[in-house]
């Protein structure tokens, strides 16, 4: 019996799982969205949580932390500057699983999107010159 385990096992080695989970949260942090089956996203929401919670705190020893997980300098600072300071005042909830309503074609999987609640407003800084350029259009 499984009582009081915490962690999904996924039919993978530790090493293997350990290395999954991370590339994960790297490709969420750098996207701020992926496609996947739902256990993976349910056990990788508890992830990128913590790691959000540490960018909160913004000091030395958060940063060391997140390196542990992410190994790579340019996303820690990603994370810490642009990331963590959108959920400011916030209680938590990072993250959204929405649940895609066709299953993965091979085996069958639930699949589903992950993404961070407050994403990039470069997305919305893109597409509004695009809305504004037919209205200069018809003033001149």
């Amino acid at each position: 019996m499984r009582h009081k385990k915490s962690g999904r096992k996924f039919n993978r080695s530790n090493s293997h799982r350990k290395a999954m989970l991370r590339n994960m949260v790297r490709s969420l942090l750098t996207y701020e969205h992926i496609r996947t089956t739902e256990p993976k996203a349910k056990e990788l929401r508890s992830s990128v949580e913590k790691l959000i919670t540490l960018a909160l705190r913004n000091d030395l020893h958060s940063r060391r932390l997140a390196y542990k997980t992410l190994e790579n300098h340019g996303l820690v600072k990603r994370l810490f500057d642009e990331i963590g300071p959108r959920y400011n005042g916030g209680g938590g909830g990072y993250t959204r699983i929405i649940k895609l309503a066709d299953p993965r074609k091979g085996d069958c999987a639930p699949m589903c999107i992950i993404e961070l609640t407050k994403r990039a407003t470069a997305e919305a800084a893109v597409e509004a010159p695009v809305a504004e350029a037919p209205a200069e259009e018809a003033e001149a």
